[in-house]
């Protein structure tokens, strides 16, 4: 089932379908941002490090012609912020989703981050009628933890090496948020100050584990 992407806004924050002619305005702001970027890049363990824009929004919009993702241009009065994208979309027994996303250094502390994560969340749950959202965010990615406190979504566990970031597979917190646990929208709980950001507190625990490197055995 071939997705059609919507346009979703509130007040100057906006998502719309990311398209083939943002690659020169997206593949600018990813340089401008290297350093700033850098450390959260999902890598390949196969691949060298270059990427190619172009070829990147084509697999997006195939992957959401498939059924399988939701590709967002994240915007600011207009101007291109950042990008979000809705992965692994599945229906079914599991009917869940992952969202991921990174915003420009100079769009930062505005809110748009957790703006578009609750636009997209609300759009799966109420719209493509998803049971389950995800995000998991490195134990170093103080912002991205932020964005899951602000929003109320629930800490589930810790993964160990769990997504190649950066040239090495690094640990990540897992989040979730399941339509039950919702009255009101995920943006319309947040703005009206009920979202339970207890619910992303991280465990001792986990804290400690994810600041010890996972032993890696070595190939005889």
């Amino acid at each position: 089932m071939a997705f059609v992407i919507p346009t979703l806004s509130e007040g100057r924050i906006g998502l719309r379908p990311i398209r083939l002619r943002d690659a020169r305005n997206l593949e600018r702001s990813l340089l401008d941002n290297r350093t700033w970027l850098r450390q959260w890049e999902a890598t390949s363990p196969y691949a060298p490090g270059a990427f190619d824009t172009r070829a990147s929004i084509r697999s997006l919009l195939a992957n959401a012609r498939a059924g399988h993702g939701l590709p967002f241009i994240v915007e600011y009065d207009g101007r291109l912020a950042g990008q979000l994208n809705v992965s692994s979309v599945t229906y079914g027994s599991l009917s869940s989703a992952t969202i991921g996303y990174w915003i420009a250094e100079e769009f930062a502390g505005r809110n748009i981050t957790p703006t578009a994560v609750a636009l997209a969340t609300d759009y799966c749950f109420y719209q493509l009628g998803l049971h389950r959202m995800e995000i998991c965010i490195r134990p170093e990615n103080a912002p991205s933890l932020r964005v899951v406190e602000k929003l109320g979504f629930r800490y589930e566990g810790l993964r160990r090496r769990y997504i190649h970031i950066n040239g090495d597979w690094r640990d990540h917190y897992c989040f979730g948020l399941v339509s039950e646990e919702l009255q009101q929208g995920v943006l319309r709980r947040w703005l009206d100050g009920n979202a339970p950001t207890e619910a992303a507190a991280v465990t001792a625990e986990d804290r400690a584990a994810a600041s010890v490197p996972l032993p890696v055995a070595r190939r005889r």
